[in-house]
């Protein structure tokens, strides 16, 4: 007897991305959902058992930095995927699209005219008071004019289903090889539903990686070598790192492998002697990349690199001071710059937002901290946030006096009614919150990934996804329709 009774499974508050209500699923979620019903507890039981052992075998871990401890865990996997119509992915792709080639225009700009700040569509004191703009990268002019060659940008879906962007992440994103595998991960646990070929693949990341990466040898013509920079082992995404080193088959090294030599150039120790170094896909913060230019206390960078960088001789991926975009004050003037820079209406919204660093704003914030979720300007993975509808008095004052003290450095969003998706918990799906990570790749060509990386709040009413606050992830499906499923399958077996 099935134990999955989607009658039963409530989703009535929210939008929902595979029931449009209880009993009825969503057209391109049809398929799984009705296998589910057919599988016994047993069986459902078994699949997840199943991909918890894949993820064992297969190493997939991440690390979590717990008052001062450091805790390595295998990766939170629900096997439920969860599923977008490749007709409205389409549409995103190209919102995603537009959105990074406005934003590299932007950082450009910064770095060199600052027309953006003459003509007052940025003001000169958010960009007077960032903690990222880096001006040892003046006039400097990366491969292609590109700055952020990766960018992670977070969507979620609010109640009316609309996609929205929540912020934009251009420093150094995470998670793109967990998409990667839960993939792999899924396609062993629900083999079944791959042989239609309405699911597009993921898998052709990694090539387009190393080609982006590639494309920026300052050395045309030759065959570069292309390395990827990690702080070392005790990095919370060291996982990622050494597996996009494995899977584009380039060398994984730190900071004490590598050397700039007086000719500006950048070179590997090697067993054979120093091997000359083309292109840096570098996972180590701006301030810690080279002590010369930065901090002079860094053990994980390389002395001399900006110089390197600066001379034309190595390529950095992505190139230092594009943080000075990865700021949540500037996210709220994204819709303005792609107007500004592409004469264009942004295709994807932001999440409405309000800027403590203007009076107005301040005050309602101040006035509504129960009811909104306020984020400072350069935090990631979650931290130090406040959820005020689940926060305490106390909290809420500590944060009054943090924003008076500091406005510029802090935003402010209305609590989303997020969308939610069908998740194992106590063994039959119940509904849980989720956002979505796609990664865009900006080289000679722009490539968005097929989906992105789900996250999902596995605690029941949570809205905190991230990994390192205790939520899991899932396999994300673009489906075809049935007219276009031939044609996802021949680029399958491609």
């Amino acid at each position: 007897m099935s134990q999955v009774n989607w009658n039963n499974y409530a989703c009535r508050d929210y939008y929902d991305e595979l029931l449009a209500a209880p009993g009825k699923p969503r057209a391109s979620a049809d398929e799984l959902c009705n296998m589910l019903a057919r599988f016994s507890a047993e069986e459902l039981a078994e699949r997840k058992t199943a991909a918890e052992i894949a993820i064992r075998t297969m190493g997939i871990t991440f690390t979590v930095y717990s008052e001062g401890a450091m805790i390595d865990r295998a990766w939170p996997f629900d096997i439920v995927p969860r599923i977008i119509p490749a007709s409205e992915w389409r549409k995103t792709e190209a919102g995603l699209k537009q959105r990074v080639q406005a934003l590299n225009l932007f950082i450009d700009d910064l770095y060199h005219g600052q027309k953006v700040i003459k003509d007052k569509v940025l003001p000169a004191e958010v960009l007077a008071q960032s903690a990222n703009f880096r001006p040892q990268c003046v006039g400097i002019n990366p491969p292609h004019g590109i700055w952020a060659h990766i960018c992670g940008s977070d969507l979620v879906r609010g109640g009316d289903g609309t996609l929205y962007v929540l912020e934009d992440n251009l420093r150094i994103p995470s998670g793109v090889s967990y998409m990667l595998e839960n993939r792999n991960v899924t396609k062993r646990v629900l083999p079944e539903l791959f042989a239609s070929g309405k699911i597009l693949p993921v898998d052709d990341y990694v090539a387009q990686l190393y080609d982006m990466l590639a494309s920026m040898s300052p050395r045309p013509g030759d065959d570069p070598q292309v390395v990827v920079l990690t702080p070392g082992i005790y990095n919370s995404a060291y996982f990622e790192h050494a597996y996009l080193a494995q899977q584009m088959g380039v060398e994984l090294v730190q900071g004490s492998d590598l050397l700039v030599d007086d000719d500006d150039v950048v070179y590997m120790r090697t067993v054979e002697g120093l091997r000359r170094v083309d292109v840096i896909y570098r996972r180590v913060d701006d301030e810690f990349l080279d002590p010369e230019a930065f901090n002079p206390d860094s053990m994980l960078g390389v002395a001399g690199l900006m110089r390197a960088w600066r001379a034309g001789k190595v390529a950095l991926a992505n190139a230092p001071g594009a943080g000075v975009a990865d700021d949540k004050v500037v996210y709220a003037f994204v819709p303005e710059i792609i107007r500004y820079y592409l004469d264009q209406e942004p295709l994807l919204p932001n999440v409405p937002s309000y800027l403590c660093m203007f009076e107005d704003d301040r005050k309602y914030v101040l006035e509504h901290l129960d009811e909104l979720v306020v984020k400072p300007a350069n935090e990631s993975g979650g931290y130090g946030m406040l959820i005020g509808p689940r926060s305490t008095k106390e909290t809420r004052d500590e944060f009054a006096q943090l924003i008076k003290a500091n406005p510029r450095n802090y935003m402010a969003q209305p609590t989303l009614a997020l969308s939610t998706t069908p998740t194992l918990a106590n063994g039959l799906p119940q509904p849980r919150h989720v956002d979505l990570r796609p990664f865009i790749l900006s080289g000679p060509e722009t490539h968005v990934t097929t989906g992105g990386l789900t996250r999902v709040a596995l605690v029941e009413g949570s809205l905190v996804v991230n990994s390192s606050q205790g939520g899991g992830s899932k396999d994300t499906w673009i489906v075809e329709t049935d007219e276009n499923a031939a044609a996802a399958a021949e680029h399958e077996g491609a």
